[in-house]
């Protein structure tokens, strides 16, 4: 019995859904207007108690089974239809993610055929990062544009997402089908796609993989990534290759946070940095110790594959119906080269004479975290697509 009709009567809005592969239990939350919490006794996927409080819903469990529709015509031809969820035994499928809904988002919309689809926002992290770097922003943007619903993804080798089977070669590329293919098992039809640092080009290869003319437009956003091969020491300080090369270094197993940052500090890398990794170390199964929350061998690969990719001739050539926006980070440690920013420029000219799209933008006061570093001015640079999107889908 699909999870989603066991829940339609409930009179509360759907916020949240979170569907990670090591999860053990499925817990449903909603929160009322008068605030009060109900319980409700019946078993639902072997779950006993179902949590009701109004704001918000999640919902955490195995990852579902499902026959995924044709990948590369999801973006452009498939309505909003979730899917039954399946308990499933053994290896997950699909990549771990979480559905971020906006308050005016019901779930009688998103199944019924009959209504306007519900305009969905993919958000892909960075690497060495995971989808919970974007849960903040996701919350935020689903306040601001309660029609929308935004999608959260755990990329291969990330987060919960390190379960999947390792199937190389490990390339952005790749990456970029996972997460079609994902949409394709949700039937999910994005109209944004929100890429950070590798997550850009990711978003872009997933809007060049259509291959045809889209029957929507589809905006595309890179965060502080440029789309071409990284120029030598164009990652700047605390290069992610270096930062990868002393992580595999270490033992699979720290014995305490502290050991991390002592190790990392001692390479020179910066005190941010280093705090920032402890925070993706969880306690280790058998262990007194920690351990990774992702594949860094899987990691290695993806990120020699995000220096070598060029995914200029789409920039310059940009596929009907696809909006490309660059947004520059001003104190990016990952340095833009002059040219990189020229030849974006010069794209932006020739797009706007053909009637497509690619614009370049620049977010005062942030440094490569945009989202962390300077979300207020983020949003304010983003926000007019939504806006747009949702009205021409409507």
């Amino acid at each position: 019995m699909a999870v989603l009709s066991q829940v339609s009567f409930l009179p509360c809005h759907v916020r949240a859904h979170s569907f990670g592969v090591n999860a053990q239990n499925e817990l449903f939350e909603c929160e009322s207007k008068s605030g009060t919490q109900t319980r409700l006794g019946s078993s639902i996927f072997g779950v006993k108690t179902v949590q009701l409080k109004v704001d918000q819903l999640r919902v955490r469990g195995p990852t579902h089974r499902n026959k995924a529709s044709t990948t590369m015509m999801t973006l452009i031809e498939e309505r909003p239809l979730m899917p039954k969820l399946q308990p499933e035994r053994g290896v997950p499928k699909s990549l771990a993610y979480e559905l971020v809904q906006g308050p005016l988002v019901r779930w009688s919309e998103v199944r019924d055929k009959s209504h306007p689809e519900t305009p969905t926002a993919v958000l892909a992290h960075g690497i060495l990062g995971g989808r919970r770097n974007f849960s903040s922003f996701a919350r935020r943007l689903a306040q601001e544009f309660p029609n929308w619903q935004f999608l959260l993804v755990d990329l291969r080798g990330h987060g919960e997402s390190t379960a999947l089977p390792k199937r190389g070669p490990h390339t952005v590329e790749a990456a970029a089908r996972d997460v079609l293919q994902l949409v394709g098992q949700l039937k999910l039809t994005p109209r944004i796609l929100i890429g950070h640092s590798f997550g850009g080009k990711v978003v872009m290869s997933m809007a060049d993989q259509a291959k045809k003319p889209l029957a929507r437009p589809v905006r595309v956003w890179v965060l502080d990534a440029t789309p071409g091969k990284v120029r030598a020491g164009g990652d700047g300080e605390d290069h992610p290759a270096e930062l990868i090369a002393v992580l595999r270094e270490l033992p699979a197993v720290v014995p305490t946070r502290r050991t991390v940052i002592e190790a990392l500090s001692s390479k020179g890398f910066s005190p941010s940095i280093a705090q920032w990794m402890t925070t993706n170390l969880r306690p280790a199964e058998g262990s007194d110790g920690f351990s990774w929350v992702f594949d860094l061998d899987t990691i290695a690969d993806m990120y020699k594959s995000y220096e070598s990719t060029n995914l200029w001739p789409m920039v310059e050539g940009v596929p009907e119906g696809v909006h490309i926006d660059f947004l520059r980070a001003e104190r990016s440690l990952h340095r833009w080269h002059r040219d990189d920013v020229q030849r974006i420029r010069l794209a932006e000219r020739i797009a706007s004479r053909e009637g497509a799209g690619v614009q370049m933008h620049i977010l005062e006061d942030a440094g490569h975290w945009v989202h962390t570093d300077n979300p207020d001015g983020l949003f304010r640079i983003l926000a007019p697509s939504f806006n747009g999107l949702y009205q021409s889908a409507h």
